[in-house]
């Protein structure tokens, strides 16, 4: 059985060789990595899920804002699964754990840099990332929003960016 849990400081370690196990030394070039620089993840969902003491997966999200009105908003990622455990729908299950949360936490947007089948059966698409920009080279088609809140986007458009200011909910712990 796989048990999904808020990641710990003693989870670091093990989430870091996770992390470059899935994607390597180059995840630290991509723009997502550039939203992440100095800013807390969001403690209650970022997750982790172990089975048999053994980490088999782990997902961030991260405070951002858009545009120049600063709506508040949640970066999704980096999400990674040991490559031996894919396909068991542990990335599917932190992901619905975690957007639940933040939906009862009153979050309204999460953005990710993703691929758009993948994540579009958890209501992420291109579509309502269409007004949005990273701060960098982001292949558009893979910019993906999702609502938790209806309308949450509806006027939101420009340039995603990190918080002004640290929200409380980004401290670790």
């Amino acid at each position: 059985m796989v048990d999904y849990v808020c990641e710990k400081p003693s989870d670091l370690a093990a989430i870091e060789d996770m992390l470059d196990k899935a994607f390597g030394p180059g995840r630290f070039a991509k723009t997502a990595y550039r939203l992440r620089e100095a800013v807390a993840p969001v403690s209650r969902l970022s997750l982790v899920a172990w089975e048999d003491g053994v980490m088999r997966g782990s997902l961030r999200f991260w405070p951002i804002e858009i545009g120049d009105d600063n709506v508040a908003a949640l970066l999704l990622g980096p999400l990674a699964v040991d490559p031996a455990h894919r396909g068991r729908g542990i990335a599917i299950g932190m992901m619905e754990i975690a957007l639940a949360r933040a939906a009862e936490d009153g979050h309204r947007i999460v953005v990710l840099v993703g691929d758009e089948p993948y994540y579009a059966r958890l209501g992420f698409s291109a579509a309502m990332a269409r007004r949005l920009r990273m701060p960098g080279p982001v292949d558009q088609a893979r910019l993906l929003a999702r609502e938790l809140a209806p309308g949450a986007l509806q006027d939101v458009a420009g340039l995603i960016h990190q918080p002004l200011r640290t929200p409380e909910f980004s401290a670790a712990g």
